[in-house]
């Protein structure tokens, strides 16, 4: 059965491979090598593997190449979109950073103003006392000259009287002419007097309404311009004030500390107010004062704000590798949580502290690799892991932007990137949350 079934298969095969020879002939003798069928076939078969496998490696190849030109243009072309956004983001921030100048400044002309307009209101109001006090002076004194006016009246009728009733004429003319003239001569000063009085009363009537409309006016002045700078201070406290608050800083704690950081007497912060001079405060008084304190705590948030973390590690174009937040470990597979936010740069970009503190680790570290931890005030410390090289040492006082080390890929890393970490209060928080409000406050 086999032999005719090979029988057949070779039948078959000779269809189209039929036997050859090939003859090797050499000076002394002639050979000859005999491809049968079924070895034509191997070969064939070897052959048409061999070619089919050249084509389907060159096109591997050949799409693999435009493949990777394709990711590399496209990376081109989203590194100059990030470079794009990043310029646009560093001129709106030098735009707001102008705008905040400019709205310090309005601010500081709006406080001068406010101060020369509240001594003109005391100098107003200390007037309008003189003036209701001589008003009244002068209308007791109007009182008394009417009351003397009456009395002379009724002594000019009793002398007439009296005069009336005597029979003798000489004797009426000698009694009563001197003293009726004196009394008219006083009637007549008297009447001058009280007409000058009148006079100088209405005067002092017309002033008193002249200044009442002047405060009313200048009460309203100063209404509006306390309007626009609580409108004012309200914009600039509450944004500070969240975002304090949504970095997980306890906003009460960090006033205090600086305000007892800058409590000598001449300092930025002492406290502002206006004096009431042992009186009753005016409720413009007031809130001048309430203002002065939201001014007060507005420079207190500046401050706080310079030695917070509010600002990036890297000043050259990197890219977001990793956020923070729960993921997958590169290395195990498994969940676990990423205390930081990881940059993607090249080997050796520069690493900056993002604010100003003291180095208080600055080595090797676990899975950290080399690490550099800053202590900053309010509790805040930052970590800046995975570098090549190191620039600082335990103990030096560092300033915000002042170069720390060179990026890397030491310990446990995949590739060359920075971590970053924010912790407060020995906690790890989102470090965006930091240099978002850098972006976007500052």
């Amino acid at each position: 059965m086999r032999t005719r079934l090979a029988i057949k298969f070779n039948a078959a095969l000779e269809r189209f491979f039929p036997e050859r020879r090939v003859f090797l002939k050499s000076d002394s003798d002639t050979r000859f090598i005999r491809l049968r069928p079924v070895t034509q076939l191997f070969v064939f078969s070897a052959a048409s593997l061999f070619v089919a496998w050249s084509i389907v490696a060159t096109a591997v190849i050949l799409m693999d190449s435009i493949g990777s030109g394709n990711f590399r243009e496209q990376a081109k072309r989203d590194q100059r979109t990030y470079q794009a956004r990043l310029s646009d983001l560093s001129a709106q921030r030098n735009g707001r950073a102008e705008e905040a100048v400019a709205a310090q400044e309005r601010f500081n002309a709006a406080l001068k103003q406010i101060s020369v307009m509240q001594s003109e209101l005391l100098q107003s109001e200390t007037r309008r006392r003189e003036l209701e006090t001589g008003i009244e002076v002068i209308q007791s004194t109007l009182r008394d000259t009417m009351k003397d006016r009456e009395a002379a009246r009724t002594q000019v009728a009793e002398l007439e009287g009296a005069a009336a009733g005597d029979g003798k004429t000489t004797t009426k003319a000698n009694v009563s002419s001197a003293p009726i003239s004196l009394l008219a001569e006083a009637l007549e000063r008297t009447a001058a007097e009280r007409d000058q009085v009148v006079i100088d009363a209405q005067d002092a009537l017309i002033q008193a309404d002249e200044l009442t409309q002047k405060l009313a006016l200048m009460r309203d002045q100063n209404d509006a311009i306390f309007r626009q700078l609580e409108e004012a201070m309200t914009v600039s406290v509450a944004p500070l004030d969240k975002m304090f608050r949504s970095a997980g800083m306890p906003t009460d704690r960090m006033l205090a500390t600086v305000r007892r950081g800058y409590s000598g007497q001449g300092g930025p912060l002492m406290p502002l107010s206006f004096s009431t001079r042992g009186e009753v405060p005016s409720p413009d008084t007031l809130r001048a004062n309430r203002l002065l304190s939201q001014m007060d705590k507005l420079n207190m948030y500046r401050i706080a704000a310079q030695k917070a973390p509010f600002a990036g590690p890297l000043k050259s174009s990197f890219r977001f590798s990793s956020p923070y937040g729960y993921r997958r470990d590169p290395k195990t597979g498994g969940r676990r949580m990423h205390s930081g936010t990881d940059f993607a740069a090249g080997m050796g970009t520069p690493i900056y502290a993002t604010a100003e503190g003291v180095v208080t680790h600055a080595g090797w570290s676990s899975g950290y690799g080399r690490l550099v931890k800053i202590q900053h005030e309010f509790g805040v410390e930052t970590r800046y892991a995975h570098q090549s090289k190191l620039r600082v040492k335990v103990g030096q006082r560092v300033s915000r932007g002042q170069r720390i080390g060179d990026m890397g890929t030491s310990g446990r890393s995949t590739g060359v990137h920075l971590h970053y970490e924010v912790r407060v209060g020995g906690k790890a928080v989102n470090p965006m949350i930091f240099i978002k409000a850098a972006n976007d406050v500052f």
